[in-house]
């Protein structure tokens, strides 16, 4: 019977996400194709690093403890196969459960996203995910290189993701009113449609689908994902926001309705194990408490 991958949280994650590649990509970079193809080979027996989405993928393995496989995570990768031995065997040696890989050797990743049913895409290349977003998939620049420290033995109880919302979990509208007429008019478009629900934005979809999971685990066990909503909004623009989560059926274990408030020192209280947000402001900040990554406007 053929894998199916329909009732799966399925999150694509690229090579450069997972391990840390930055030397590797310098090579690439500054010498080629063939420089870097070369320098992989030679050095595929040599274990990687982790990367900075390491500490999630180990987190998200651990919600196939159970007798129901929940999670699905694929290698989505422009490597070639010939060029990925060295990527597998790091995977390996950290005991990751990743047994599927789309390698494209330099073609576009964002045709395959819907092919393997993705729910989530992470990678360190901006076009790939600039793509992703046009294509209607949540994904993000995962923020390198990461001087955060990374014990690859640490266990990981509870996933915590954080969101920022305008243009990430909730549309553009409402960002774009602020950014064009300025605060008031932003507050006053909130007040005057805080009983309309806010449209979707990228995020969306995957956030219902983690409420999804967590509410398999109420009256049995603790959920072992936890949730942040992270925003610049404040009164009156939170109602809003909660009437939208309420429409949606969603659940958000935490929020932090910040009005212009540093974002870094709530990220690092709530621990996440990655933040997403749409400003490279924030994400420059956060990234040095926690990983991190921004999701880029959708362009067509």
């Amino acid at each position: 019977m053929p894998h199916n991958l329909d009732d799966k949280l399925v999150v694509g994650i690229s090579s450069r996400a997972l391990f840390d590649l930055e030397e590797e990509n310098r090579i690439y970079e500054e010498k080629g194709l063939e420089a870097y193809s070369e320098y992989q080979i030679e050095h595929e027996n040599d274990i990687l690093k982790p990367g900075t989405a390491f500490p999630l993928v180990k987190a998200l393995h651990n919600l196939n403890c159970g007798e129901k496989q929940i999670t699905e995570i694929i290698i989505m990768s422009k490597n070639s196969a010939d060029t990925s031995l060295r990527i597998f065997n790091s995977i390996n040696h950290y005991g990751l459960d990743i047994s599927r890989a789309a390698l494209v050797g330099g073609n576009s990743i964002s045709p395959y996203l819907e092919t393997f049913k993705t729910d989530l895409f992470l990678s360190a290349n901006e076009q790939d995910v600039q793509e992703a977003i046009n294509s209607g998939f949540a994904a993000g620049i995962i923020c390198l290189p990461t001087s955060l420290p990374i014990d690859p033995s640490a266990p990981i109880p509870e996933i915590r993701i954080a969101f920022d919302g305008d243009a990430v979990i909730f549309s553009d509208e409402a960002e774009k009113i602020y950014q064009e007429k300025g605060l008031k008019a932003f507050s006053e478009h909130e007040r005057e449609n805080a009983k309309k629900p806010l449209p979707e934005g990228p995020f969306a979809k995957l956030l219902k689908t983690i409420s999804l999971i967590q509410k398999e685990f109420e009256n049995k066990e603790k959920s072992p994902i936890r949730t942040a909503l992270v925003t610049a909004r404040n009164t009156p623009a939170h109602e809003r926001v909660i009437r939208t989560l309420r429409a949606w059926d969603v659940r958000i274990d935490e929020a932090f309705f910040l009005g212009g408030i540093e974002k870094t020192e709530v990220l690092k209280s709530f621990g996440a194990n990655i933040f997403f947000d749409d400003q490279k402001v924030h994400t420059d900040r956060a990234q040095l408490s926690v990983p991190s990554a921004r999701v880029p406007y959708k362009t067509k």
